[in-house]
């Protein structure tokens, strides 16, 4: 892979808030992979937020844009947070995360829930909840209510005003994305739930009518359960471990997977990858990110948890380079920083030390090399 039209084209957006700061130490543990690794990776930084928009009036501005139209991987840190107040509504629309996810078709959000056993004292839930804690959710990403039309804000004839969203699904939209779910689903323990809300709505209806009848044409070895939304929310603090996939609608993934941090110690922790359609090379666009947000109280303090990003670039080993040693070499060294009690603020135990970002992003590093020299020692 010495040849430069084999490398894998990352970009690399920090985005706003703390999503600079985070994105920083992951881009660190990509080049440790590119230099100690070999990894055929090219990457290339790009801006996005307030900074370019002073610069270019466009939040999205033409170099990040050729970025990321050229990337077969974008590692993305987040949107959001005060500087949203600097800039139009328009000029914010124009260049907004739900705008790229529709470009781009990254239907299928994946978001890995798994509780280490490190982190069980400093985890809300008790450590007896979060035994063999190992499960995935599937978030439909490109329909459903963020993009239903119509919707607005609107003056009623009595002068009131009203807002309207329109919550919206296909058959097409739905079979696509449980189709990743059972297809995960046999590369794991075998079993999808499928979270819908269908007492009550129609989208549901049909939701769970289109995911039961393609189980029952091509994935009737998987095994198939429902949930209503309300009980998968109750379900995954009461017994998070029961879960293998999860797959559910647009809405509902972005509140159950926030809830199902709690399983993981914190929102820090959580990695993501949204994926589009394979192309007919065999490839498909990806995005990669924590699933946090800007966190904008904190942004600037140099103490917010990398963690979730760098296990988004575990996921993009995995997920895009095809390179899933990597990935477990990566997994393996966060694991080993957090036993040997590397802590940022957010999943500190009560009076511990508190690393900042770069430090946590130094111990994994350290511990990366640790890993390393020990496989090459039983080799």
């Amino acid at each position: 892979m010495n040849n430069m039209s084999n490398m894998i084209k990352v970009a690399v957006i920090g985005g706003e808030g703390i999503g600079p700061e985070v994105t920083a130490q992951s881009h660190r543990v990509l080049n440790w992979f590119i230099a100690r690794r070999n990894a055929p990776m090219q990457l290339r930084e790009a801006q996005y937020g307030l900074i370019p928009y002073l610069a270019t009036g466009k939040v999205l501005p033409p170099d990040t844009v050729e970025a990321m139209e050229e990337a077969d991987a974008i590692l993305w840190g987040a949107t959001g947070g005060p500087e949203t107040k600097e800039v139009p509504a328009a000029a914010r629309k124009a260049g907004s995360l739900l705008g790229m996810r529709s470009k781009y078709d990254l239907y299928a959000n994946l978001r890995p829930i798994v509780a280490n056993p490190a982190l069980a004292e400093s985890a809300p839930l008790k450590a007896r909840v979060l035994k063999d804690v190992d499960f995935v959710i599937i978030r439909e990403l490109t329909s459903g209510i963020y993009f239903g039309e119509p919707r607005g804000i609107e003056t009623l004839a009595d002068g009131q005003r009203r807002g309207f969203n329109t919550e919206q699904y296909t058959s097409n939209q739905v079979r696509r994305v449980a189709r990743a779910a059972f297809e995960l689903a046999r590369t794991r323990k075998g079993k999808v739930c499928s979270v819908d809300k269908a007492n009550v709505l129609e989208t549901s209806v049909l939701w769970r009518e289109e995911v039961t009848a393609l189980h029952e044409a091509e994935f009737s070895d998987v095994e198939l359960s429902h949930l209503y939304v309300d009980n998968a929310a109750m379900q995954i603090v009461r017994e998070p471990s029961q879960f293998d996939v999860m797959v559910t609608g647009n809405i509902f993934g972005d509140i159950l997977s926030d809830c199902a941090a709690m399983a993981s110690g914190s929102l820090g922790m959580l990695p993501s990858a949204s994926l589009g359609p394979v192309d007919r090379f065999g490839r498909r666009k990806a995005l990669y990110e924590p699933v946090h947000g800007s966190a904008p109280d904190i942004a600037g303090k140099g103490i917010a948890n990398p963690l979730g990003s760098i296990l988004s670039v575990a996921m993009m080993l995995r997920m895009t380079l095809n390179r899933p040693d990597d990935a477990d070499l990566l997994e393996k060294a966060v694991d080993t920083a957090l036993a040997a009690g590397a802590r940022t603020a957010d999943i500190a135990e009560p009076g511990a030390p508190r690393l900042s970002t770069q430090q946590m992003g130094d111990a994994v590093l350290n511990a990366l090399d640790q890993v390393v020299s020990k496989e090459r020692e039983h080799a």
